[in-house]
């Protein structure tokens, strides 16, 4: 089975030719269903879809292509946040910090702490796979146990943990700016903020750890004993002045947010989110460059930073195309018209809220073994899930986070991760005879009990009327 899905997998072409190839259906699908009107959800009034072929709006799709991009609502959060995570992680001490945190702990506590900082790996974005995989493998040979046990328990809650952290990571505004945009389809004034998942993703650390380290002792036990030798490389400069520019950081903002942002709300503090995390994490970044030696000067802090935001070339160009896809699908009306549509065949079937949202974890678990990119699915499915599951009485950021429930699950499932030639290189430098199946196999019962356990916690949250953030 997982042979015959990396090989359609490998069939597919680049999510930016996806988002291509969706924008051209959209525009023959308008041009195809003009006229085509439902009763809009919230006015009294019709809604009727709109064909893009026709002469103002084909002109539109070129005259405002740029201005699109532009105001794509992920774009400059992103790259705003990459900033100032990348400058840290550039700079040594994401990996610093990281590598400590496990190192550090009693060996009788190393399975459920390398899960706890695994699940919230996801605040040094990429690093995380490439740090903590490898160190996962090298800490268990050191304590005489199989490696590829280590670096099986530690890719299981980086990769899998990505839906949940403690704090707010890059990939929350990220998800946030596309479900905001989705739902401004039916509410046109609708706010999304980034930490509106924020309460349930940090419950969601107790769940990737506590049924993980449930689950563990069992994968373990599929590697038998080890015989080999492993050696765990450390960080020899202090995280010390870190720490101290980290407390400094925090509570100079946090004077900021009560004597500036607030206003009588707490909404400007929200707003600002994205520019509070990218300074907490750069200032202690240049700290600790300039204490190991990798920042001598304001160029090479200033290049450092340059060299994480180049990194997001890739993501620019998807961009680009993915605000193209989100424009034209909101110029037709398309989304609208067949989120009412559906709304109506969902009440007809008479399904509740709690199925409704089981179904919706499943096909977001299922398309994200076929499209790995989190962003990618999201920037499809939220334009038209959003919308109609609003119009059944689902908020937004109820959606948000069972698609977030979905996709962590299966990532560690999905051949297609991209961090998958890291683990593979990690796995034969102990095992050379290992194989992604020995990797997928492996990771199969860590997905079906947080698959099981985490949609359990988001129905019972939705049950008790909690607020998933704010």
């Amino acid at each position: 089975m997982l042979r015959r899905l990396e090989a359609l997998g490998n069939k597919l072409p680049d999510p930016v030719v996806l988002f291509g190839l969706a924008a051209l259906t959209i525009a023959a699908l308008s041009a195809l269903l003009a006229g085509w009107t439902v009763p809009h959800p919230a006015k009294p009034e019709l809604v009727a879809v709109v064909s893009l072929l026709d002469g103002p709006n084909l002109r539109r799709v070129f005259t405002e292509a740029v201005r699109n991009f532009a105001a794509f609502p992920p774009l400059a959060s992103v790259l705003v946040a990459i900033m100032g995570i990348g400058l840290a992680d550039r700079s040594g001490l994401i990996s610093a910090v990281l590598g400590r945190a496990v190192a550090a702990v009693p060996p009788r506590l190393l399975t459920l702490s390398l899960l706890f900082v695994g699940a919230n790996g996801a605040i040094a974005s990429d690093a995380c796979f490439v740090v903590l995989v490898p160190l996962g493998a090298a800490l268990w040979a050191r304590a005489g146990r199989h490696p590829l046990a280590g670096m099986t328990i530690a890719y299981a809650a980086v990769s899998g943990g990505y839906g949940a952290n403690l704090l707010v990571t890059a990939l929350d505004p990220l998800l946030a700016g596309l479900t905001e945009a989705a739902a401004r389809l039916v509410e046109p004034g609708a706010r999304v903020s980034a930490t509106c998942n924020w309460y349930f993703n940090a419950a969601s650390v107790l769940v990737v750890t506590g049924v993980g380290a449930l689950v563990a002792p069992a994968v373990e036990r599929r590697f038998g004993v080890w015989s080999g030798e492993g050696e765990v490389e450390t960080e020899g400069v202090s995280l010390v002045p870190a720490g101290i520019a980290l407390l400094v950081t925090v509570a100079g903002l946090a004077a900021v947010c009560r004597g500036v942002l607030y206003d009588g709300t707490w909404t400007p503090v929200y707003d600002s989110i994205v520019i509070l995390v990218a300074v907490s994490a750069a200032v202690p970044g240049v700290v600790h460059g300039v204490a190991n030696g990798l920042i001598r000067n304001s160029h090479d802090a200033v290049r450092l930073c340059s060299e994480a935001v180049s990194g997001m070339g890739g993501y620019l160009v998807l961009a680009f195309a993915a605000a193209q896809f989100v424009a034209w699908f909101n110029w037709s009306n398309l989304g609208l018209v067949l989120a009412v549509r559906g709304a109506s065949v969902i009440e007809q079937s008479g399904l509740g809220v709690t199925p409704l949202l089981c179904l919706f974890v499943l096909v977001s678990a299922f398309l994200n073994l076929i499209i790995a990119s989190a962003s990618a699915k999201w920037a499809f499915m939220a334009p038209l899930f959003v919308p109609m599951l609003m119009l059944v009485g689902i908020e937004p950021a109820t959606t948000q986070a069972a698609y977030r429930v979905g996709d962590a699950v299966t990532n560690i499932l999905t051949p297609l991760m991209p961090y998958m030639p890291i683990v593979l290189a990690t796995a034969r430098r102990y095992v050379p005879s290992a194989g992604q199946g020995t990797i997928l196999a492996a990771q199969v019962p860590f997905a079906l009990a947080w698959g099981v356990a985490w949609t359990a916690l988001l129905l019972f949250w939705n049950w008790m009327g909690w607020p998933l953030g704010v």
